[in-house]
């Protein structure tokens, strides 16, 4: 080969790696662009994801959300509770949020929210403990109460009947599916054909929120039977041990309920009637004949103690066959943690006070003495 040919050879090969080096900078150049390109789509992408998981679920819906923060709970456990119920759009984009503005120091508890609220707002009321949100009806339902009370009272300020509210609270298909969702409290015992009406006694006596417009007649029965169960299952023990259904002890509590308003006199109506059923005397409390009869009156004469029913305990052995009204807590508590004395009688006198007797001659002493 000659000297030309070699030397043709020679600049031919650099040519020819000058263009697949020039080829090999462009595809480094795509490559680069092309990467960079998807640092902004994404940046950019990410960005506006986190602006808009920011925002209110939905701004123009104030629709409420029920949200318990158990005790306890981490900023990574609150995240997916609210995301779970619907309040934020991204936990993730919740715990970034709380955790680049050092925000915590949330409290557990039972909030309400709605869709329309900002992550601010929501993390200002984790922090505070407080509701911003404010009910739209305050609805306070006193100890005592039979269910046509209880209905009274709703239809007075809400938008339905008292016979509406009656007409759900008896209906069998929705009693059957509450005995379904609280079967160790609602059990077949309320089913009873002598008892009057199925959840007498089973709607607890509280002060509740409303944060709707038109709550269900549904979901406020249920809502006060759910109260009730949460305080059974804090006696529910203690209740079995004295043998005692779930029936049975709330029809108690309901008597011992109305027969005094006083929490510190409870515990020893309570050791009454446990020493009078020991005993088998009937238990002869007045409030049983007025519910019986289901009349108000301020007086019970001797021809009401005659009525017959299954619920009068003048005339029946022991526990009327269900309960007579709501009650509060304590009632409950007396029944399970009953004063211990000799004491089979009591009665009231005009000022309220009650006076305990052991015998029968001290009972009638005492209401010659008491009694005008």
């Amino acid at each position: 080969m000659s000297k030309d040919d070699k030397h043709n050879g020679f600049q031919q090969n650099l040519v020819k790696r000058g263009e697949e080096a020039s080829k090999v900078r462009k595809i480094v150049a795509i490559i680069i662009l092309c990467f960079i390109l998807i640092l902004v789509i994404g940046g950019l992408s990410g960005y506006l994801y986190i602006k808009s998981a920011l925002k209110p679920v939905d701004e123009d819906n104030t629709t409420t959300v029920e949200v318990e923060i158990p005790i306890g709970s981490s900023s990574s456990t609150i995240a997916n509770i609210l995301e779970e119920n619907g309040v934020i759009k991204d936990a993730r984009v919740f715990r970034f949020y709380t955790k680049f503005n050092n925000m915590n120091e949330f409290q557990a508890g039972n909030y309400t929210f709605n869709t329309a609220m900002t992550m601010d707002e929501i993390i200002e009321s984790l922090q505070t403990g407080k509701i911003i949100v404010d009910p739209v009806y305050v609805i306070t339902i006193p100890e005592g109460l039979t269910v046509d009370q209880i209905a009274e009272i709703y239809s007075e300020q809400l938008d339905f009947s008292k016979e509406e509210f009656l007409e759900v609270a008896n209906d069998p298909e929705f009693i059957e599916d509450l005995m379904e969702k609280y079967p160790s409290l609602l059990t077949e015992d309320i089913l009873d054909e002598d008892i009057r009406t199925p959840l007498e006694g089973y709607m607890f006596a509280s002060t509740y929120d409303f944060y709707e417009e038109e709550p269900s007649i549904e979901s406020i029965i249920d809502r006060m039977v759910e109260q009730t169960n949460s305080i059974f299952q804090q006696y529910e023990g203690q209740i079995a041990e004295l043998d005692f259904s779930p029936h049975e002890a709330i029809t108690f509590a309901s008597l011992v309920e109305k027969e005094t308003g006083k929490e510190e006199q409870r515990p020893q109506i309570a050791g009454v009637f446990y020493n009078r059923m020991e005993e088998n005397i009937k238990l002869q409390t007045d409030p049983t004949v007025l519910y019986a009869k289901g009349e108000h009156q301020a007086v019970v004469t001797f021809d009401d103690l005659e009525v017959e029913s299954p619920y009068n305990t003048y005339l029946i052995d022991g526990l009327p066959v269900g309960p007579i009204s709501n009650f509060a807590e304590n009632s409950l508590k007396a029944v399970v943690a009953p004063d211990d004395s000799d004491y089979l009688y009591f009665l009231h006198d005009d000022k309220g006070e009650i006076h305990f007797a052991e015998t029968l001659e001290e009972h009638a002493e005492n209401r010659d003495k008491y009694i005008n």
